[in-house]
């Protein structure tokens, strides 16, 4: 693959992952609007393992909690912080892994693929994000997490396979309706993508390592370190703007975005 897509398939990965914007939407629409090829699956499994390391450095005393968690919650019991955390990351993750398997499995994933489709889940879903942020409360904070938000917040992000909708974006729809402040929000729903992007890594990297070559296991290697690099800085430049500014400059983005994809698609 060319260094100069292979940096621009990256960073667009990379930045998009976290902000509420889609970054499968954006990966989709890089060759079908400028004619590049396709990047392929092992490039995809590349920048989101990037992507996965960057949420993991950055929430990293989290995730280390959550760790520390698993083994007394392997024991049946949930009474730290740590073992809840691990229950409900656990619990969120399980209707995105069960609808993804069926959407891969059926082929009905690609069939998704689509500018219109796109253009639609970026308008609809941008503004649903506006409505839960504007009309949502801000009572919870992380620390408040219970299996049954999680859940919630699971089934909202299992909507985020439709290619558009963005998987951060529609988490944080979840939270701010279940009354969760903005930056809970976030943090909640960076720290749910680490089991959901470890398991489409795990299912998209078993199927494309075997057919890898050198050119390719290369080329690989640096899409992780540059979509690692602008993941983290584009997380982190979101959290610090959270305390400060909402989600609207995304929605705003987002419907103008899907309008214009719309226009294109149906023109």
């Amino acid at each position: 693959m060319p260094l100069f897509q292979l940096i621009l398939v990256a960073v667009i990965q990379g930045i998009t992952e976290f902000l509420p914007v889609s970054s499968s939407g954006h990966l989709i629409l890089l060759p079908g609007l400028t004619g590049l090829e396709d990047q392929g699956q092992l490039i995809d499994v590349a920048v989101h393992v990037g992507t996965l390391g960057a949420v993991v450095v950055y929430f990293w005393t989290e995730v280390k909690i959550g760790l520390l968690g698993l083994p007394r919650l392997a024991r049946g019991k949930a009474d730290t912080p740590g073992a809840k955390l691990a229950l409900g990351l656990i619990i969120a993750t399980i209707p995105v892994v069960l609808l993804g398997a069926v959407l891969h499995f059926t082929g009905l994933s690609d069939a998704l693929r689509s500018v219109a489709v796109i253009g639609w889940t970026m308008l609809i879903f941008g503004l649903v994000l506006y409505w839960a942020d504007q009309r949502g409360a801000s009572v919870k904070t992380a620390a408040d997490w219970t299996p049954r938000d999680a859940a919630i917040m699971g089934l909202w992000q299992a909507i985020s396979l439709i290619p558009g909708t963005s998987r951060s974006g529609i988490a944080i729809t979840g939270a701010r309706t279940l009354g969760y402040g903005r930056e809970d929000a976030a943090r909640l729903s960076m720290l749910m993508s680490i089991p959901t992007i470890l398991a489409s890594g795990i299912l998209l990297g078993a199927e494309v390592a075997i057919d890898a070559d050198l050119a390719a296991a290369r080329d690989s290697a640096l899409a992780a370190l540059l979509a690692f690099g602008s993941a983290l800085l584009a997380l982190s430049l979101m959290m610090r703007l959270l305390r400060s500014v909402s989600f609207t400059p995304y929605v705003i983005y987002r419907a103008i975005l899907g309008v214009a994809l719309l226009v294109y698609a149906y023109g």
